[in-house]
This record gives structure tokens, C-alpha cells and sequence, in this order.
């Protein structure tokens, strides 16, 4: 009768917290974050009493992400000068 929980995504993989991500989907998951952090600013500066400490650590992290995704990147593709 107590069943766990089933996924959120519905995508069948109740235990996908416990595999480890490769580089590639990780970047995509940073990504998709990166995206979403920028339509939740692009919705904030429509309205015009915008809250500006939300917005401004809104900002740094997606700042934060975007290094990270640049890190993640240059692990991925090899330097063509080495």
C-alpha cells in the first residue's frame, strides 16, 4: 500500500537521482536553468515596481550559471592548439 512516489517528469525513472549525469547532460540541465532565468528576468522588467534585490541575484546566478556552462563546454571540446 505505500508505494513511493512516482516521478514528477513521468518519464519512468524513479531512481534517476541516484545515476551520475554525464558532462553532456549536465550541460543541458545548466542550460535549460540558464534559459529559465532569463525569461523569469525578461518577466520581471515588465512590471513596474520590479523588485531589485530578486532581480539582481537573479542576475548573478545566471551569471554563475554561464560560467559554468563555459567550463563545462571547454571540457567537452578538446583545444585544437594542444
Amino acid at each position: 500500500m505505500n508505494e513511493p512516489p512516482r516521478s514528477l517528469f513521468g518519464n519512468g525513472q524513479e531512481d534517476a537521482a541516484n545515476e551520475e549525469l554525464t558532462p553532456a547532460m549536465r550541460l543541458m540541465q545548466l542550460m535549460a536553468r540558464h534559459r529559465a532565468l532569463d525569461e523569469k528576468i525578461a518577466e520581471l522588467y515588465e512590471f513596474p515596481y520590479k523588485n531589485q534585490i530578486l532581480l539582481q541575484r537573479l542576475k548573478k546566478e545566471k551569471l554563475r550559471l554561464k560560467d559554468c556552462i563555459e567550463r563545462l563546454k571547454d571540457e567537452l571540446i578538446p583545444d585544437l592548439n594542444a
